[in-house]
């Protein structure tokens, strides 16, 4: 195969997201039949198949997963490509490329991101989350500017990125006032008299608060009853909100987050600390507004 034919390529891509040639057919203004010859041309010059025979929904192969994945990305830089000429490249905004861990407190999120809002210049924001490794992936490729992250880059992870600390945060607790009954924990000793009797809703183990709090509760005897285990801090909040349990959040956020969920804070440890960083490919960082959040950002009080 000399040159990639992405015409045949975005008709494969349309049959794998809608699972129906017909469907694809119709959204593209084409006729069936043609469609099936454009995608069979494809696989001829890809030399593999790329759909499973049979069945009333095409399936993928291995090699059509794979060659999903990677439209799914090209077509992704194509129509952020198209949003930046339609939102004005030459307006004089500056861009600045996102990526969070999706356990990163989205409060926390918006608090370092509204540092980048103090260059010269105006900044326009692109921030998407996903799991840490598929966000370092993206930065070495330059598809990112930044990570930020409740955990460093690995070490072991052999990328050839930098860990810039941007502070630490105490852990406090949670709830809607009818799962606490309206009494807060004033010392730490009765905070952990109290957990050891409410339901908790917590991060999952590979979690790094949930491994903090882990080693927390080993130290007091803690058991704690664990009523749902929630990855999206976001999500966790929700369900804190409709009374499912008490859940843990940096304290750092702890007025929004009681402003903004109707919540009230059982107490808090400065022993289980979150910490915070911004991961680039620089040892030195030189965008302008990454640079502006990592000078920003203050080891918050506890």
């Amino acid at each position: 195969m000399d040159w990639l034919n992405y015409h045949h390529l975005h008709y494969f891509w349309m049959v794998a997201r809608t699972g129906s040639v017909a469907e694809a057919a119709r959204q593209l203004h084409l006729t069936s039949p043609t469609l099936s010859s454009q995608i069979r041309k494809l696989e001829e010059s890809l030399g593999a198949k790329l759909f499973r025979p049979g069945g009333r929904r095409l399936t993928l192969t291995d090699t059509g997963q794979t060659v999903f994945e990677y439209a799914e990305q090209i077509f992704s830089l194509g129509r952020e490509l198209a949003e930046f000429i339609r939102s004005g490249a030459t307006s004089g905004a500056l861009r600045m490329k996102v990526g969070a861990t999706s356990s990163l407190p989205k409060l926390v999120i918006y608090r370092l991101l509204q540092s980048a809002r103090t260059t010269d210049q105006p900044v326009q924001i692109l921030c998407r989350e996903a799991e840490l490794d598929r966000l370092l992936a993206d930065l070495v490729a330059h598809r990112l500017d930044v990570v930020l992250s409740d955990a460093p880059a690995p070490s072991a992870s052999g990328l050839k990125v930098f860990n810039h600390a941007l502070g630490q945060s105490a852990v406090a607790f949670f709830a809607h006032p009818d799962v606490i009954e309206s009494r807060t924990a004033s010392t730490e000793a009765e905070l952990v008299s109290r957990l050891r009797e409410l339901p908790m809703l917590l991060p999952p183990t590979d979690n790094p608060l949930r491994r903090g709090l882990e080693q927390w509760f080993d130290t007091h005897q803690i058991l704690p009853r664990v009523v749902h285990e929630i990855a999206d801090s976001a999500l966790l909040k929700v369900f804190g909100q409709a009374g499912d349990g008490v859940f843990p959040a940096p304290a750092v956020v702890a007025e929004e987050i009681c402003r903004q969920y109707d919540v009230v804070q059982l107490g808090q440890t400065s022993a289980v600390q979150v910490r915070f960083f911004a991961i680039s490919t620089e040892r030195q960082i030189q965008h302008p507004a990454v640079v502006a959040v990592c000078r920003a950002a203050q080891p918050p009080k506890p």
